[in-house]
């Protein structure tokens, strides 16, 4: 008898443990507690480190799909009743149909949780077996009512890198939407690879914090979804974060994602990038770039003739007048725009083929790029890599419009692109339309074979091409289903695309470079350099901006940088002069949206060529050392800006603030001894670590590592 109960007894025991009588279902190691009760909800999700749960008990996904006549019909998994199964370190949902308030679908899902050493992945399958319907987006996996502490604050990969320091307050600062459900939510959404360098976001603290990523090697759209829901009480307080895929699964289709991963993480946001970085390792590939575009300072734009027809330089003034500004800041590279007939954003792809016929042509334009690499000056020839004008013959005549982005229903994506002149008109009534190409069309990739090879005709040490680093926000769709469908691999086919003409670039010659505009970790490893669109900002704990490419730096430190957006008339060129050179970025010498020359901005002149002659005094780290963020020392004053470079055995540590008055601080390295510093403004250094700084300083100290 006894024999008998003890065997009821382990029976029953396996029948809690496989999920039908058990309240709740955990996923648990030394780091990581997870845990769903009986209905789904998220009910921990727990760092053991800290003891910090970031669940409520809120359920963890949403699915939205499209009939004819309606879309984005919602699925909730309040109204669903899993089927809960645990084996080990895996649970699992699954759905044999899904209901909606009204009806029963048949669209099959199971949703499984996996613990991994130092994350929760979470994958999904769906099936769809409902005729005329289309499910378009799966909303999982979602922590709703997220708790954290007051210091996390939110940072998404926008540009390289952007911090809001509290992502309530950001969202509901924003305006009403007029055309969207703002009464249900409210929303801070970015969707990877639009102007998102990485795939990738976290809420951040000083000690730990909450990392989203999906790490999916075929680098599809994600949306990085924040949100913030009304409590009982109304008021949006709630917030919700999550990963959003589009499956755009048809009838008789199935659909499967094993990417998306949640980490809690001990420490402060530069654990982020190790954990991204991680992952990047097992596809990155970036090759070395030309030494001279690693010594690489930085480079002068301008545009030679604009728009309008506006000659703002002349072939004759490239190698004289123009060399002379640059060089007066100690830039050797120009990246000259315009340099064709009909002027800057006019007849692509035809027109970088007619040189000005008043100023001699081709032979005129190539003399003038030889004159200007005399004495090791450097040339890079710019191509937009996506643009084709609608009055172009290769458009009218030729392929354009059988190779562009169309929509949904079949008609172009046009873009616009105007400049105007002194007057109105132009700029209001009269620009530029252009259509998009599809980057992997073979018809296309000719295009940017043939700029490649004009690049070389010319001399030019250097292809660029613009646009090509990011990817837009409409995309060319199929329309051979029953339901059109986009394509959400843009980004990919992009850098397929640079991956092939860097490959044709270094068959001919190795020394010839290529550059590209925007920050997306994909495209950033086909090429030699990368043109950036952001600010400086200021540090993660500063106040007064958000920008902070500072974590794209840190996870991708390989990937040379322009910073863009000084201009030469802002009220504080010196803080953002410095703060770039902290940083490591290039400079990118532009005037008056290049319709000057630096010459004309003297304050900014006078700086900038004291900031590069440091640079240059100390390349070693700061263009060809590894940049470390603010590893492997301290400081301890947080109103001082550092950041340290490593080369071998030695390393280097730069220094800056915004204030205007002297600021001290006290440097300490570990494990190595001071050797010496150099800097620009009031700058002191007193017993090897004790330093100060005045308005507008920079300070550079090299340490070496001390050996037994």
């Amino acid at each position: 008898m006894t024999k008998r109960i003890l065997k009821l007894v382990f029976i029953l025991g396996l029948f809690v443990l496989n999920g039908t009588a058990q309240n709740s279902y955990t996923l648990k190691n030394q780091d990581i507690e997870f845990s769903v009760d009986r209905q789904g909800n998220l009910v921990s999700f727990i760092n053991l480190q800290t003891g910090q749960n970031y669940a409520s008990g809120k359920p963890m996904w949403r699915l939205y799909f499209d009939r004819e006549g309606e879309i984005e019909i919602q699925v909730l998994a309040k109204d669903n009743q899993p089927t809960i199964q645990q084996k080990g370190d895996e649970i699992s949902f699954v759905f044999n149909n899904l209901k909606t308030k009204n009806e029963t679908l048949k669209f099959a899902l199971t949703l499984k949780m996996t613990l991994e050493q130092n994350c929760i992945r979470f994958s999904s399958e769906i099936t769809n077996n409902e005729p005329h319907t289309i499910i378009r987006e799966l909303q999982y996996p979602l922590v709703a009512n997220i708790q954290i502490p007051d210091d996390h604050k939110l940072l998404f990969t926008q540009k390289g890198g952007h911090i809001y320091l509290d992502a309530k307050k950001k969202i509901l600062s924003q305006d009403y939407s007029y055309r969207g459900p703002d009464h249900h939510f409210r929303s801070l959404n970015v969707t990877y690879p639009i102007g998102v360098a990485a795939n990738c976001y976290a809420l951040i603290g000083e000690e730990q914090g909450l990392y989203f990523g999906s790490h999916d090697p075929i680098f599809q759209f994600t949306c990085h979804g924040v949100r913030l829901y009304p409590d009982v009480n109304g008021n949006f307080d709630e917030l919700e974060t999550g990963l959003y895929k589009y499956p755009n699964c048809q009838f008789g289709e199935s659909w499967k994602n094993n990417t998306n991963v949640v980490a809690p993480y001990n420490g402060d946001w530069h654990q982020t990038s190790k954990l991204y970085r991680a992952w990047a390792d097992t596809w990155w590939n970036h090759s070395e770039p030309p030494q001279w575009v690693k010594e690489m300072v930085g480079f002068q734009r301008m545009i030679l003739k604009h728009q309008n027809g506006e000659k703002l330089f002349t072939y004759d003034e490239f190698a004289t007048r123009i060399k002379k500004a640059g060089e007066s800041v100690g830039i050797k590279t120009a990246f000259p725009f315009g340099w064709w007939n009909s002027g800057m954003d006019n007849g692509y792809p035809d027109s970088y083929f007619e040189t000005d016929p008043e100023q001699g042509g081709d032979k005129a334009w190539k003399q003038a790029v030889a004159d200007y690499q005399k004495d090791g000056g450097k040339v890079i020839m710019y191509y937009n890599g996506k643009l084709i004008d609608k009055e172009s013959n290769y458009y009218v005549n030729g392929e354009g419009k059988e190779v562009c982005y169309r929509n949904s229903s079949g008609t172009e994506m046009n873009e616009a692109y105007k400049f105007p002149g002194e007057g109105t008109f132009s700029g209001d009534f009269n620009p530029r339309s252009f259509v998009v190409a599809v980057a992997n069309d073979p018809r296309w990739h000719q295009q940017l074979v043939k700029m490649a090879d004009h690049a070389f005709e010319l001399g030019a040490n250097c292809v660029f091409y613009d646009q090509m680093g990011y990817a837009e926000s409409t995309t060319n769709w199929d329309r051979s289903k029953e339901f059109p469908v986009p394509d959400l691999r843009v980004i990919a086919n992009k850098a397929e695309a640079m991956r092939k003409i860097h490959d044709y670039i270094d068959a001919r010659d190795k020394e010839m470079a290529i550059g590209v505009e925007w920050i997306t970790d994909v495209t950033s490893q086909t090429v030699d350099f990368v043109h950036g669109i952001f600010g400086t900002g200021t540090s993660a704990t500063g106040n007064s901006h958000t920008n902070f490419i500072d974590w794209f730096r840190y996870t991708f430190p390989e990937i040379i940088i322009t910073f863009r957006d000084l201009d030469g008339n802002e009220t504080d060129v010196e803080w953002q002069s410095n703060r770039a050179a902290m940083l490591g970025l290039r400079a990118n010498v532009q005037t008056f949206r290049l319709r000057g020359l630096i010459d004309e901005t003297p304050r900014l002149q006078q700086h900038l060529a004291k900031v590069n002659l440091l640079i240059e005094k100390y390349k070693s780290f700061l263009l060809l050392g590894t940049y470390r963020d603010t590893e492997g020392f301290t400081n301890d004053n947080n109103m001082v800006e550092a950041r340290s470079y490593t080369n071998g055995n030695q390393m280097a540590i730069v220094m800056t603030h915004k204030s205007n008055k002297t600021l001290s601080a006290r440097v300490n390295v570990p494990g190595y001894r001071y050797l010496e510093s150099a800097g620009i403004g009031e700058t002191k250094v007193e017993n090897q670590s004790n330093v100060s700084i005045g308005e507008n300083g920079l300070l550079v100290l090299v340490y070496e590592k001390e050996t037994d």
